[in-house]
């Protein structure tokens, strides 16, 4: 039975809610005000909660606020209820990760929609973050996760998705800050709004602002009609900024007053326009540092920086080498109309584990289509991977050979030592001389392989 905390101060309101949840087979708790609904949450754990915004001792605002705070409840859906849908509390309560704001008088069924459609969202999300069986990998929607260390970061951008939080995705080039960007928003309360994506180092600084803000007919040259920008595109939705740290220090001005406000104002224009969108943003900068040394707005990066994820790169999971290079191969003959993909052959994955990858997995993708397409064998073996990737894992076997025959040599040379001075009585001088060695050379060799000194007699 799930349950729903109603913190709502009109005794009516609350009551005629509690009943409701009841017939429709909820397990419903009720709070008088804001500082007492805390409390319930804390203690009761709720799958939902309905909150009044207007209410003394803490308004919802500030309930919302706290319990955002406790990990126990950061992601609890939350719902608004309000006799004013005032803008400005819609903003400040997105802002702060509502999920949804009923007006009252609000209906039976908008209520109950909107607690289904939330709980229905939990679901979904508790079900991707169950414990994966051991016949293979975690899988959210476009992601492979095997390492431990994702494992990790997935749980909390899965978490983080549930929010109205701003996203910062760190990590070097190739690493699949677009993919995790795609995944939190279509698992987040927005998932079937828009989603708008922008490289911000594809485009010139004299188009990227008439790109994210529109512009009005007759705003420059060339500007033949009013267009709208991404921001007003993605009402609802959701702002992915790539390459972030690209952005031009006026083209970041603005974009700081678009967070704060949730308000546009097209190039040419003068009017202001509202717009409710979620930003996620990356890059393979190290954005604090740039901030600190004045390169990149700092109060951008803290606005921007809500939940900060870096994403390790593919040689730091090597658990996920195989299974995504599966994918890509599997997508790959899919394009191409192939009803059956080739497999990996043992020595080819041990060649794929030996690569360094720095291009994370794009190199990873892009060598796997390339084999794809230049082969039809049923079988992928080592020959068919790029010189690089055959060069590192001759490279490794190499040094790893040499390192077996010093390893049988040392083994070889500390026997002959014990040798000598059990065929001498423990002598050192004389094993010396049989080792061809001298006594001084002796003892540093007995050091080395932490073999006894004999004592003098």
């Amino acid at each position: 039975m799930k349950r729903v905390l109603v913190i709502e101060d009109d005794e009516v309101i609350r009551s005629n809610i509690l009943d409701l949840l009841e017939e429709e087979g909820f397990d419903g708790h009720g709070a008088g005000d804001g500082k007492s609904g805390v409390a319930a949450a804390l203690a009761r754990r709720p799958d939902v909660v309905v909150c009044d915004i207007m209410m003394p001792v803490m308004d919802g605002h500030e309930v919302l606020r706290t319990l955002r705070d406790y990990p126990e409840t950061a992601a609890v859906p939350f719902i608004f209820l309000t006799a004013r849908a005032q803008r400005s509390d819609v903003r400040e309560g997105m802002s702060l990760g509502a999920d949804d704001y009923l007006t009252k008088p609000f209906t039976r069924h908008e209520l109950l929609d909107s607690i289904r459609t939330r709980l229905e969202r939990q679901d979904v999300l508790t079900s991707m973050l169950a414990p994966s069986s051991p016949a293979g990998p975690v899988e959210l929607p476009g992601v492979v996760v095997r390492a431990p260390a994702m494992e990790a970061l997935h749980a909390q951008a899965m978490r983080a998705a549930q929010s109205n939080l701003s996203v910062l995705l760190l990590g070097e080039t190739g690493v699949g800050k677009d993919v995790l960007a795609h995944t939190i928003h279509k698992v987040s309360p927005r998932g079937s709004r828009p989603y708008v994506p922008l490289n911000c180092a594809a485009l010139a600084e004299s188009l990227l602002e008439s790109e994210l803000f529109g512009y009005e007919k007759g705003a420059f040259t060339g500007a033949s009609q009013t267009r709208e920008g991404l921001f007003e595109a993605a009402h609802g939705g959701t702002v992915f900024l790539d390459e972030v740290g690209e952005l031009p220090k006026a083209t970041q001005a603005k974009l700081l007053r678009v967070i704060e406000d949730r308000r546009v104002m097209r190039v040419g224009g003068r009017q202001l326009r509202d717009v409710d969108v979620r930003f996620i943003a990356a890059t393979n900068r190290d954005l604090e540092a740039e901030a600190s040394e004045g390169h990149f707005r700092q109060d951008l990066f803290f606005r921007i920086g809500g939940v900060i994820l870096t994403i390790p790169p593919l040689r730091d999971r090597c658990e996920e080498i195989e299974p995504l290079a599966m994918r890509f191969v599997t997508t790959a003959c899919q394009k191409l109309g192939r009803s059956r993909a080739p497999e990996l052959a043992d020595e080819t994955v041990r060649a794929l584990h030996a690569y360094e990858w720095p291009g994370n997995v794009r190199e990873l993708r892009n060598a796997m289509e390339q084999i794809v397409a230049m082969s039809d064998e049923t079988v992928i073996r080592p020959s068919h991977l790029p010189p690089r990737v055959l060069s590192a894992e001759s490279t490794g076997a190499a040094s790893s050979e040499m390192s077996r025959l010093e390893a049988q040599m040392r083994s070889v040379e500390r026997q002959r030592i014990v040798d000598a001075l059990e065929q001498c009585g423990g002598n050192q001088t004389k094993a010396a001389d049989i080792l061809g060695i001298s006594r001084r050379t002796l003892l540093h060799r007995l050091d080395e392989f932490d073999l006894p000194r004999p004592r003098k007699k």
